[in-house]
């Protein structure tokens, strides 16, 4: 739970509405886990991608679609998928034993 927690303190400070400035791709990261529009959701209003969602699906206060995609993520590619989990979390994660 706390490399999740880490994850989103890192990558969206805890915000489901943020949009990350463009990738060197073009690509943009989308709500609380930074889904990238590239390769997880599609920014038209048909769901599409890996995670048939839209992006706005997983920018909603309802986290749901966004946690299943990034479990999706997270199974294929590890927490190594996010820049902000390998640079801030990586062997450093937050105590949450209060939580």
């Amino acid at each position: 739970m706390a490399d999740w927690v880490c994850l989103i303190e890192n990558e969206s400070s805890r915000r489901t509405g943020v949009v990350g400035k463009p990738n060197n791709d073009g690509s943009r990261d989308h709500g609380l886990f930074q889904i990238n529009d590239r390769y997880w959701c599609s920014e038209s209003t048909v769901p599409g991608k890996d995670c048939y969602v839209t992006c706005a699906e997983v920018m909603t206060d309802d986290i749901t679609q966004a946690s299943i995609c990034a479990k999706k993520i997270y199974r294929r590619q590890g927490f190594f998928a996010w820049e902000g989990w390998e640079q801030s979390c990586q062997g450093t994660l937050p105590d949450i034993s209060n939580c």
